[in-house]
């Protein structure tokens, strides 16, 4: 009474990838088991279980009578997924089954489950990993764009504080000791050039005063009183000098010199003085005219020192604006390190966002790189995948029922009925057939029995049965014989 079932199954083994991880680093997961369920899920989905039903005609006398999702139940039921686990409990190749009565439907089924394991599973590889890679790529252009901007901020920011940068310190140090240094210089030669032109103008006005009698026709007491005044301050400038420059400096001998001829104008001054007094009227008429040969010589210099005179007041106009213009630098630079520490604590912020953004995409632009490798070894259908080991049996034997076990079954439960039946029926048997269990029903002595006295129909009765029982056990163990016999040779 019940059909016969046939049962296809075939090996998938699940091979690593080709090539070692060392190399191509895979950008999906491994958990093979949770893959393995979503295929499952996805090939025991109803538009896929209808389509195979449809393409192989099966469950043709259920589909009169239930409806498609019921069919697809019982479809379920006939698959069976078996993971194979090695030794330390990894899955490395799983079993699909199918039963059906037809041995060549369970194998073609088998087939065409087994195909869509191996389809599904690289599809779905390749979808994850084109996913990974796609929303790897996303990121980093989101990232890169951040970066953009962070790096156009930083731009700005520099070209806005051009000299008060962090990394400028060491230069504008270094340009302002310089300008100190030729501030310094300046300066020097500043001084250098003031006390040059003391120095000129006294020689001028000493100039001027020495011609002034001679033209004015003022005494000669006068000139006399300024050319002490004059050489006094020549003396005087000569002890300055000489208290900062040696006796070969140009200046020194400038002044020595003007103090000699200054010396020189007075004795001849005093001189003429003299001769002047103690002489009569024409005597002095014939006197060579001494003081009028230095004067005219003296006259000769004037417009030398004029010269030079102006050329050091445009020198010294020169050098002040110098010097102005190194102390604006001076001032600029010194500002531009006192802002160094703020640009410094700026430029940190920016920077440690910045630096934070740009691990960020270098990280990014590694993973991306790995998972487009790891995409292409997986198009080229490298990376983990599904072979089949056995290919979908044809099964000879039936999987279902096993009717030599089902006869064993079916004799031992009958033989444990027909004991339960004999002493069911001993239970409620209520008659006494001895004298022992005459004695424990009732404590009195047994005179004599009666002996059951048989006619002969009694007899025949009795017979008729035994023949019966005989003959029906006759027939069981007959059938017992036959069925087991009948269900060795389908086996």
């Amino acid at each position: 009474m019940l059909p016969a079932k046939y049962k296809s199954g075939t090996l998938i083994l699940v091979e690593q990838p080709t090539m070692p991880k060392d190399y191509v680093v895979p950008n999906i997961a491994d958990n093979l088991q949770e893959r393995i369920q979503s295929i499952s899920e996805q090939i025991l989905s109803r538009s896929r279980l209808l389509a195979i039903i449809d393409e192989l005609n099966l469950y043709a006398n259920d589909r009169r009578r239930l409806s498609p999702d019921e069919i697809v139940d019982q479809m379920r039921k006939d698959i069976q997924i078996e993971l194979v686990r090695s030794e330390d409990k990894h899955i490395n190749a799983f079993n699909v089954y199918y039963t059906a009565h037809d041995p060549r439907i369970a194998q073609q089924v088998t087939s065409k489950l087994t195909n869509l394991f191996i389809n599904e599973n690289l599809e779905a590889r390749q979808q994850e990993s084109e996913g990974n890679t796609r929303f790897l790529e996303s990121q980093l252009g989101t990232v890169q764009q951040t970066l953009e901007t962070q790096e156009e901020k930083i731009r700005e920011y520099k070209a806005q504080h051009v000299g008060e940068l962090p990394s400028q310190l060491a230069s504008n140090l270094q340009i302002l000791t310089g300008l100190q240094s030729q501030l310094q210089t300046q300066s020097d030669a500043l001084n250098t050039s003031r006390q040059q032109h003391v120095y000129l103008q006294t020689l001028l006005n000493q100039y001027s005063t020495l011609q002034g009698p001679s033209t004015s026709g003022q005494g000669d007491g006068v000139g006399l009183a300024e050319l002490n005044e004059q050489l006094d301050k020549l003396k005087t400038q000569l002890r300055d000098l000489s208290s900062t420059y040696g006796d070969k400096y140009p200046d020194i001998r400038i002044v020595k010199d003007q103090i000699a001829k200054t010396e020189a104008q007075r004795d001849a001054l005093m001189a003429k003085a003299k001769s002047k007094s103690g002489k009569t009227q024409p005597e002095a008429a014939t006197d060579p005219p001494a003081y009028d040969a230095a004067t005219s010589k003296d006259r000769s210099l004037l417009p030398q020192l004029q010269s030079q005179l102006q050329a050091n007041t445009v020198e010294i106009k020169n050098r002040e604006q110098a010097i102005a213009a190194l102390s604006a630098k001076i001032n600029d630079y010194q500002s531009r390190l006192n802002q160094e520490p703020i640009r410094e604590q700026q430029l940190a912020d920016l920077m440690r966002g910045y630096e934070q953004t740009k691990a960020s995409y270098d990280g990014l632009l590694k993973k991306k790189n790995e998972s487009a490798m790891a995409t292409s070894m997986e198009l080229l259908q490298q990376g983990e995948h599904f072979r089949i080991i056995d290919p979908p049996s044809l099964p000879v034997k039936p999987s279902f029922p096993d009717r030599l076990k089902f006869c064993g079954i079916g004799l031992l439960v009958g033989l444990a009925l027909g004991a339960g039946v004999v002493w069911t029926s001993e239970m409620m048997d209520d008659r006494v057939y001895s004298e022992v269990e005459l004695r424990k029903l009732l404590p009195v002595l047994v005179l004599s029995e009666i002996p059951v006295i048989h006619d002969p129909t009694d007899e025949r009765r009795q017979q008729r049965k035994d023949w019966i029982g005989w003959a029906t056990a006759a027939v069981v163990l007959a059938t017992i014989v036959a069925g087991s016999a009948v269900s060795y040779l389908k086996n």
